[in-house]
């Protein structure tokens, strides 16, 4: 995998946060959160390493199940998946 550039890696932050908040308000009313937080950490090793957290607060009269927390860190990260796959697209890496 090339590294990526500065600008490559603010989108691939975006795009985690943009689908997991995409993810939970198809599946909870905004009247129905208390609280949402999402934390996107990107570092370079051995090849990017991408940790996405989602801290989700409900209302106590919300009948939604807060695994969809957890449910929307999968999309994240399928997102930036899918992200990266159409960067290496046509390259030597």
């Amino acid at each position: 995998m090339r590294k990526l550039t500065d600008p490559e890696l603010d989108k691939i932050s975006e795009m985690a946060v943009e689908a997991a908040e995409n993810f939970i308000f198809s599946q909870v009313s905004k009247k129905e959160i208390l609280n949402l937080d999402i934390n996107v950490e990107l570092s370079y090793e051995d090849g990017l390493d991408v940790n996405v957290l989602v801290d989700l607060d409900l209302d106590e009269l919300s009948s939604a199940d807060e695994s969809i927390a957890d449910e929307a860190v999968d999309q994240a990260l399928e997102m930036v998946d899918k992200f990266l796959a159409n960067l290496s697209v046509g390259t030597d890496d």
